[in-house]
């Protein structure tokens, strides 16, 4: 799992699909109804509505988060902040991982203040991608 899902994850956006327990159950054998050839059929099932994607309330959790920790964090400006207030690897090491993995241009790779201003901006946006509320200012 990529850092930028464990990002997700925290905030309850694309939540891992619960693994099955169970073996697969064998489907039960046909059953021979004794109802005549002449009954009419059932109707036809609709076909399932399609599901809309949640919104999470990102910058509520953020919020809560913030209030709740004892450290300033700034998540709304820092790459750094955002990562320690979810509880992530903020390393540098750990950023350039997710530059890499979010495909940061290779000319700011080699700055760490345009990396992390890149990596900001792009880790809001892609959250907001993911059915986040991030809110317009933000994301310009």
């Amino acid at each position: 799992m990529g850092l930028f899902s464990k990002i997700l994850e925290k905030l309850g956006i694309n939540k891992p699909a619960k693994a099955e327990t169970t073996a697969p159950k064998t489907p039960p054998a046909p059953q021979v109804s004794p109802v005549p050839q002449s009954a009419p059929s059932a109707p036809p099932v609709a076909p399932a509505a399609p599901v809309a994607i949640a919104v999470v309330d990102v910058v509520a959790q953020l919020e809560k988060l913030a209030a709740a920790n004892p450290e300033k964090l700034n998540w709304k400006v820092s790459i750094v902040d955002l990562l320690k207030l979810l509880g992530l690897e903020s390393s540098f090491a750990a950023r350039k991982e997710l530059a890499v993995e979010l495909g940061c241009p290779s000319e700011k790779m080699g700055d760490s203040a345009q990396m992390n201003m890149w990596l900001h901006k792009t880790v809001l946006q892609k959250i907001a991608d993911n059915g986040g509320n991030i809110p317009k200012e933000l994301l310009d």
